[in-house]
């Protein structure tokens, strides 16, 4: 398969490994009845870093992603900061991207791939992705999206009006649409029984209208349609006798979507129609009551349908009455209520990492208040400060603040937790005498054992040292939140003793920064020993 190559592709494609776990440390006073809205959270933060910490906990268990990143068209001031070893990269960290920027694709490319990489471990297995994006980046984004997700695994690339009218003033055309391009984890084909599977969009009244009963069928209303089909097949291709007497043929080049015999079996069960005076071509009645529970998604979104800018313009206004917002196309609620239906149902969790206005929240409460679903968000955006503006806070001012308000102005009756990334879980962090609490380095070390989320983090008991089950297995960390202490810890026979009992004889693998054990010991009780990765007894002097 081709693949697209870049300035950097080489250093960033697996970067996403090298970014260091956080933990994610709740800022209460930036909370907003979290009991009420628990599951939703909004995380303060750099997204490459906060896409890293969320993987411990929910790794797999996202079923829609909508992300809206920059379009890269040059005049939006967004600035290229991962923090990537390389003399490349170092060279582009602070430099805002413009219009003469000649890397301004490449650097676009590298701020999105380890992002893309983040999102895919954190989509389950029959979850989706959509993403925002117009003509300057829309080639680039498939290409890299078939790299990381899988060619085959491409859904759609939708059309949305985003405009209500034309610009009068284009240079060449009036650009009145953005795409949304839409991937699966996972697309179901074939045998595959695991993969994404849209739902079908609710039937509207003006839809049903069209069904109609105008020879009082039993069965009730009905709506006709064609019964010709390009695809030729000769022996489809009949003369049909009208109740009136009038022979009728397909058209050049078609033929009957049956055959005769098939045709025949339809006439007897009067779902053929002739027209009032039993003269016209016949079409196939269609019976309301037989058709689906809703309509198959289209992949050309109209702004009657699903909104447009302006509107989601209007909508930020009737919140944020008392302050001015930088944001120039923010997308409408319509439109995330729209992506939302068609790719999740009534208990999943939603995930959008460019946050800006938090217009992916506010969709999700909404919903869930019409249908009374219990669906959860996560929200990541940073504070977008600068030396300029050192207190700016998009995270804490413009999307927590737009969920709270949307909660109290809508009656949403729901809530959220917000947090912010913490400290490192990494060597350098920790040699510093920065240590996350035992919860917190509990579910890292489950996510390494495992490779997934901590489902039952309740089930942790830092004085037993017990982290969790997963499977047959018991896993236990023997860990505390003191450097002094932690230079005496060590998984010894008295520890071994009390796991083994408390684990039923089961397998049991214990994180611990030493073992006084003998590898036959380990053996003969099915007892795996597994190293803090990190070296706890040689603590950086601090300056």
């Amino acid at each position: 398969m081709p693949t697209l190559q870049f300035k950097g592709r080489n250093i960033i494609w697996n970067h996403h490994l090298t970014v260091p776990y956080h933990t994610l440390d709740e800022v209460p006073a930036n909370s907003f009845d979290p009991k009420k809205g628990e599951g939703n959270i909004i995380v303060e933060g750099d997204n490459l870093t906060a896409l890293k910490a969320l993987l411990p906990q929910y790794a797999g268990k996202v079923k829609c992603i909508y992300i809206d990143p920059p379009y890269n068209t040059g005049n939006e001031g967004w600035v290229y900061n991962d923090k990537v070893n390389s003399p490349l990269i170092n060279d582009w960290l602070g430099k805002t991207v413009g219009t003469d920027d000649l890397t301004r694709h490449d650097k676009w490319l590298c701020m999105m791939v380890p992002r893309l990489q983040l999102l895919r471990e954190l989509l389950s297995d029959d979850g989706a992705i959509f993403i925002s994006c117009d003509d300057n980046e829309q080639h680039n984004l498939r290409s890299i999206l078939d790299d990381v997700f899988g060619q085959n695994n491409f859904i759609q690339n939708i059309i949305w009006q985003k405009k209500f009218s034309p610009q009068n003033d284009a240079k060449y055309f009036s650009d009145n649409h953005d795409f949304i391009i839409c991937y699966a984890k996972n697309k179901v084909a074939g045998d595959v029984s695991i993969g994404w599977s849209r739902n079908l969009m609710a039937r509207t009244e003006d839809q049903d209208n069209r069904y109609s009963n105008p020879d009082n069928d039993p069965r009730g209303p009905w709506a006709s349609s064609d019964m010709t089909v390009r695809t030729y097949t000769p022996d489809y291709d009949y003369e049909i006798t009208t109740p009136s007497g009038r022979i009728i043929k397909p058209t050049n080049g078609r033929c009957w979507f049956t055959s005769k015999e098939n045709f025949e079996n339809l006439v007897e069960e009067d779902r053929i129609w002739y027209g009032e005076n039993g003269n016209n071509v016949p079409r196939i009645k269609k019976f309301l009551s037989e058709v689906q529970d809703g309509i198959v998604p289209v992949s050309v979104w109209l702004h009657s349908e699903v909104g447009h800018n302006q509107q989601a313009k209007q909508e930020l206004k009737k919140i944020f009455d008392d302050v001015e917002l930088p944001f120039e196309t923010p997308k409408p609620v319509s439109l995330i209520k729209h992506i939302i239906k068609i790719a999740a149902n009534e208990n999943d969790i939603i995930l959008d990492s460019f946050a800006g206005s938090g217009t992916t929240g506010q969709a999700v409460l909404e919903l869930n208040k019409e249908d009374g679903g219990n669906r959860k968000f996560i929200l990541v955006q940073m504070t977008e400060a600068t030396d300029a503006e050192p207190n700016k806070n998009i995270a804490k001012d413009i999307t927590a603040e737009r969920i709270k308000r949307a909660i109290t102005k809508y009656d949403l009756n729901s809530g959220f937790a917000y947090y912010k990334l913490g400290t490192a879980i990494d060597a350098e962090t920790l040699l510093q005498g920065n240590l996350p609490t035992y919860e917190q380095f509990a579910k890292y070390v489950f996510y390494l054992c495992t490779g997934q989320h901590h489902s039952k983090p309740k089930e942790i008991k830092p004085k037993d040292y017990f982290v969790g089950n997963a499977g047959n297995t018991a896993i236990y960390l023997i860990y505390e939140q003191d450097f002094e202490k932690l230079t005496q810890l060590a998984l010894n026979l008295s520890l071994a003793e009390k796991f083994r009992k408390a684990s039923a004889n089961k397998p049991v693998v214990v994180y611990a920064p030493a073992c006084f054990l003998d590898e036959e010991y380990l053996q003969d009780f099915n007892m795996q020993f597994v190293s803090i990765p990190y070296n706890l007894f040689q603590k950086n002097e601090q300056p």
